[in-house]
């Protein structure tokens, strides 16, 4: 292969639209650019932020109370009334839990929540568990581990 053999991939290159010239070219006339109005005219357009109308985004901010952190950890949520199933002594486990079919994102952290009454011994590793469900497990004779976020 020689420089001058090189091509561009087939459809990688597209030449541009030749506006305003003649009906029979398909952009003629008013270009594309509708009739009068604001973006019909060279130099023209609306201002930056202009959003036609409508009360512009800045202006309804202050509307707009409170905020959803970026950064934040959802949990699949696990009460201990769902943890009956599970005999006494086992271990709960993210993948135990898993193959009892109690999560929903199976990628996504464990907590466990204090809902219900737990009557069995259970080794409980969760990324998450509230005060209420480990009392609770814990005078049900059983144990809590917090496993780490990755």
């Amino acid at each position: 292969m020689k420089l001058h053999e090189l091509q561009p991939n087939e459809g990688s290159k597209k030449s541009r639209k030749r506006v305003g010239r003649g009906i029979s070219a398909g952009q003629g006339k008013t270009a594309g650019r509708g009739t009068k109005g604001d973006g019909s005219r060279a130099g023209g357009g609306t201002r930056l932020y202009h959003q036609g109308g409508n009360l512009p985004f800045f202006r309804r901010l202050p509307f707009k109370r409170g905020f959803v952190p970026l950064n934040r950890t959802l949990y699949n949520e696990v009460n201990l009334d769902r943890l009956e199933e599970f005999a006494a002594g086992s271990d709960v486990t993210p993948y135990t839990l898993e193959e009892a079919r109690l999560l929903r994102k199976p990628e996504l952290p464990v907590a466990v929540l204090g809902r219900g009454e737990i009557n069995v011994a259970l080794k409980v590793r969760a990324h998450r568990v509230s005060e209420n469900a480990k009392a609770k497990i814990e005078a049900a004779g059983g144990s809590v581990e917090i496993l780490p976020l990755e």
